[in-house]
């Protein structure tokens, strides 16, 4: 795990800021692709979508090239690369999903692709696992705040660095008539929910595993704390919370409910336009860094990658195809005014916009890369399904934990992770 957190910090930041003072370069040219079909599968936010239009533009004579983007698409891309021929060539990932797809042994190492079409791929892109280059990444992102400035400024909060601050500052607006349930939180129950307490529990100073082994180890004072903040937080949220996910809790703030909310960096440009909320809603949601909880002194977020992979079950026609549209995808030609600002981009020619210093934010902060190890997948899950009893109030915080490792350890022992 250690070996992890140092690859993200390290080669996110320098990625970055390569990224960030170098001239765009013209070493990516014409798509290069002879024919093969490509079939991409990830999440719907602007940035994937600039991505995957980069690879679409390499369609045409006998190449043809789909996107299939969803807030689902960890739901299907597994099994819609286990087929023989896969239905999707490639699945844009990030830390925590590619470990699902090496699992189940459904996507090839690139070195041999790289080698004949990457060679000018920079090096930081190339995520190694054990050895072998699995992903190319190219974005950096992370959870930060997200908050309304002028309703804070009328009430005279500073922007809060803790969660204990963010409760104070929702009390505080709730009271002055602001809004009825102020925070916000991605707190849909699965994936979502899980990540939440993945932060949370980091941010406490807790370790999920035993002395580095598959042993889980949250039933402890971090985990129930942990717990204890995420439902003092839920007071101050809509009742459904459980229901809202990235999507849900965005068009809350732009409808003018939530004022404070922990949001992705890569969905922030969306929140600030003025498509989805009115101008004085807009031009009023700021960001700042990754809040802190407790006194453990490490924020309480993680850091990600997002990159894109190439499936094994595909004729090598197809994967050659792939690569070369992916690659289209990540290249300096997608940069513009429209989409600098969509994510914090790990290509070179990106120019660093307002909107994406929460993320800067957390990479300077020295936040945790999220787990990339093949059986914190499983935990995740577990997390997921369990942890809603504890904040709809069916269980208490031990016993839910103890659920949750219970769960886990029967997926790890059918994964031959445990004996």
């Amino acid at each position: 795990m250690k070996n992890t957190r140092l690859f993200l910090k390290g080669a996110l930041a320098s990625a970055v800021l390569m990224a960030g003072s170098s001239a765009l370069s013209t070493a990516y040219a014409a798509c290069g692709i002879e024919g093969g079909r490509v079939s991409i599968v990830g999440n719907e936010f602007p940035a994937i979508q600039t991505v995957a239009r980069g690879a679409e533009s390499c369609a045409g004579d006998g190449v043809e090239v789909k996107s299939n983007l969803t807030a689902d698409h960890q739901k299907i891309n597994v099994a819609g690369m286990q087929g023989n021929p896969a239905e999707y060539t490639t699945a844009i990932i990030a830390n925590s999903s590619i470990v699902a797809l090496m699992n189940e042994d459904v996507i090839r190492p690139l070195d041999d692709l790289v080698a004949k079409h990457g060679q000018d791929i920079p090096k930081n892109q190339l995520i190694t696992v054990n050895g072998k280059i699995m992903a190319v990444a190219f974005m950096a992102n992370a959870q930060h705040l997200a908050y309304r400035k002028d309703v804070l400024s009328e009430l005279g909060i500073e922007p809060p660095k803790s969660y204990e601050e963010m409760l104070a500052a929702a009390k505080a607006i709730k009271d002055a008539g602001k809004s009825e349930f102020p925070i916000g939180g991605a707190y849909k129950a699965g994936w979502n929910l899980a990540q939440e307490f993945v932060n949370m529990y980091i941010g406490h100073g807790g370790e999920f595993y035993k002395d580095g082994s598959p042993e889980p180890a949250i039933n402890n004072e971090q985990g129930v704390a942990a717990l204890n903040m995420m439902k003092e937080l839920t007071a101050y949220m809509n009742p459904d919370f459980l229901t809202h996910d990235s999507n849900a809790t965005g068009a809350e703030m732009e409808a003018g409910n939530v004022m404070l909310m922990n949001m992705w960096g890569s969905r922030i440009g969306v929140l600030q336009d003025e498509e989805g909320a009115p101008k004085e809603i807009a031009e009023n949601i700021e960001v700042a860094g990754p809040m802190m909880v407790g006194d453990s002194g490490t924020p309480a977020t993680t850091l990600w990658w997002d990159g894109w992979t190439v499936a094994k079950n595909i004729s090598d026609e197809d994967a050659e195809a792939t690569f070369l549209a992916m690659k289209n995808g990540i290249s300096p030609s997608i940069l513009n005014d429209d989409t600098m600002g969509e994510a914090v981009w790990m290509i070179e020619g990106y120019e660093p916009a307002a909107v994406n210093q929460g993320v800067f934010a957390s990479i300077a902060s020295g936040a945790t890369a999220y787990p990339m190890l093949p059986y914190h997948g499983l935990m995740h899950t577990a997390l997921g399904n369990e942890i809603a009893d504890f904040l709809t109030g069916k269980e208490d915080a031990a016993k839910t934990l103890a659920d949750v490792e219970a769960a886990y350890v029967t997926a790890a022992k059918e994964k031959g992770f445990l004996n």
